[in-house]
């Protein structure tokens, strides 16, 4: 399968996906046409039954900043920027699109304001010690609402709403968002990609079709009641009853080796 895209670079790495915004000269600020692109590259990413995790990462110094507010600008607010365009149905992030291949946010650089979507609907966020994090919306006239609302879990209420009122006056290191929960891991600039792609193969290593319906069953139980998340969580567990799946992995494990997995099933429910 043939990924190409005016605003993003997709590379394929074993059963590893890595999908870059790719505008490194505007601190990869999404305009009008990435916000297209993602929708397409997510879709497609999930089509291919190759790719089996997916690292979304930034080229340059930025990791992703948000709105392009130059865009913005010429286009008389955010009002004009959209107006009269046919937009695209699912949204710019995984958990927008309904992706359940698992998702690894790989923050390399500058997250400011938007870009908070990306780790907020991200599975596993990870940050290179050259990564920094701001949310600016209030510093350019803008409300915050989104972002830190999809936050809401990841990080404590009163570190989630400093960073909302202080706006572009303060950054948050990546060693303070490893503290605050933002991030489960911090690695060295000079390795950072070798190790979140070894990281990745991890993943990858277990079952597809498992790993998918687990993380759809877990992320419908952020947005459900305790009752109503079991319930679905345990129609999750059935449902993969009858795959092949079920019986290579415990074969597996007895005989010591490693799986031969099916190929992915899409969730049924």
């Amino acid at each position: 399968m043939a990924y190409d895209y005016e605003t993003l670079l997709v590379e394929k790495r074993g059963h590893v996906a890595w999908l870059y915004f790719n505008r490194p000269d505007q601190l990869n600020a999404f305009n009008v046409q990435m916000t297209d692109d993602l929708n397409d590259a997510w879709k497609e990413l999930d089509a291919d039954d190759d790719v089996r995790v997916i690292v979304n990462t930034g080229k340059g110094r930025a990791f992703q900043t948000g709105v392009d507010v130059k865009e913005v600008s010429e286009a008389g607010g955010m009002a004009g920027r959209g107006a009269g365009r046919e937009r695209k149905e699912g949204g710019f992030t995984a958990r927008t699109n309904n992706i359940w291949k698992p998702v690894i946010a790989a923050v390399n650089g500058m997250c400011v304001g938007g870009g908070f979507h990306f780790v907020a609907d991200a599975d596993i966020v990870l940050a290179s010690t050259a990564a920094w994090f701001m949310d600016s919306h209030v510093s350019v006239g803008q409300v915050t609402a989104l972002e830190p609302i999809s936050l809401i879990g990841r990080m404590p209420f009163e570190a989630l709403m400093r960073m909302v009122l202080i706006g572009r006056h303060e950054r948050i290191t990546p060693q303070r968002a490893y503290e605050l929960g933002l991030v489960s891991q911090v690695i060295e600039a000079e390795s950072f990609e070798d190790e979140v792609q070894a990281l990745a193969e991890k993943v990858a290593s277990n079952s597809p079709s498992t790993m998918m319906l687990s993380k759809k069953a877990v992320w419908h139980g952020l947005e459900m009641g305790r009752e109503q998340a079991l319930a679905y969580g345990l129609k999750a567990v059935q449902d993969l009853w009858d795959h092949p799946d079920n019986v290579e992995g415990a074969r597996a494990f007895a005989e010591r080796r490693e799986p031969d997995w099916a190929p992915p099933r899409r969730p049924r429910i």
